[in-house]
């Protein structure tokens, strides 16, 4: 039984009827969002667009299917569940309830909590950047043979180098970049590093913006499980068109080409980057004010 702590009262108290149907209605939610990707899994197939997340972030299934309130949220009646043993879980000031012991992860993990919030919010503060067209993904191939996915390109070896030289590249971020190819390298208007995330990351960028997910991850209980699911879907979502735009035939596995090689392609990319955008900024916003609380001023 996790003793109590100096935690501030909560501003929420959910009866056990409550949080109990919140609990399974995520869980439910969860294994719909994750479906796919088990049962692929167990038979030893890979989906190259909706299967991705779960190895670039090493996220597992169970991890979303978990179930958090978020900070400042009592749950009546929690002491004799399993959830009494999971970690940054604290007695509530009523006998018997729980809840996410919010101090004590931020005094244990403040380097990490303040490198996220500094992301979040640095992230959200910037003007996106619309003109990339998703030409990371032809940069990872640009005169190269041999490539990460095993699909065959699109327009062939060629005409994908002929695509990045006619454009300039203006890739931001650095989980994007550090898998150019050596001659895209220098092509790149940006020399992105780890050091130098926080100043370059931007909300146009679409590697940022399945980020989001990241880090709502890393936050654990200081994020409500329904957010957390929220930001997946956002991740997967961009995860399409990031395919979409590549150099990929995806259209076997449901992903049409948008052909940022031409005005038409670079037209659609653009706009559902923008949408991207304005989403993902949603979701840091409400991400911290489920944790920190409303913005002041």
């Amino acid at each position: 039984m996790p003793q109590a702590s100096s935690l501030a009262a909560p501003t929420i108290v959910l009866d056990a009827e409550a949080w109990r149907a919140r609990e399974q209605a995520h869980a439910e939610r969860a294994d719909a969002l994750t479906v796919g990707h088990r049962a692929r899994a167990a038979r030893g197939e890979r989906h190259p667009i909706e299967d991705f997340l779960f190895t670039y972030y090493a996220y597992s299934p169970s991890l979303l299917r978990r179930w958090h309130p978020g900070p400042g949220v009592e749950l009546a009646d929690a002491a004799g569940t399993p959830r009494a043993d999971w970690r940054w879980y604290a007695a509530g000031p009523t006998p018997g309830s729980l809840l996410v012991d919010h101090e004590a992860m931020q005094r244990e993990k403040a380097p990490l909590l303040r490198a996220v919030e500094r992301m979040l919010r640095l992230t959200a503060s910037r003007p996106g950047q619309f003109g990339c067209f998703g030409l990371h993904e032809w940069a990872m191939v640009y005169r190269q043979r041999e490539h990460r996915h095993p699909v065959p390109l699109r327009l062939g070896q060629d005409a994908t180098d002929a695509v990045v030289e006619a454009h300039e590249l203006r890739c931001t971020h650095i989980d994007a970049f550090r898998f150019f190819t050596p001659d895209a390298v220098p092509r790149n208007r940006f020399a992105p590093t780890r050091e130098l995330q926080p100043e370059l990351e931007q909300p146009g960028c679409l590697h940022a913006g399945m980020d989001v997910y990241k880090w709502a991850v890393k936050l654990g209980p200081l994020v409500p499980g329904e957010l957390l699911l929220d930001a997946y879907e956002l991740a997967r979502d961009i995860r399409y068109l990031d395919m979409q735009a590549s150099p990929y035939d995806m259209a076997p596995w449901g992903g049409e080409p948008v052909r940022i090689e031409t005005p038409e392609g670079k037209a659609e990319y653009v706009r559902r980057q923008r949408m991207f955008a304005e989403h993902g900024n949603a979701l840091r916003a409400r991400i911290l004010e489920a944790w920190l609380g409303p913005a002041v001023g």
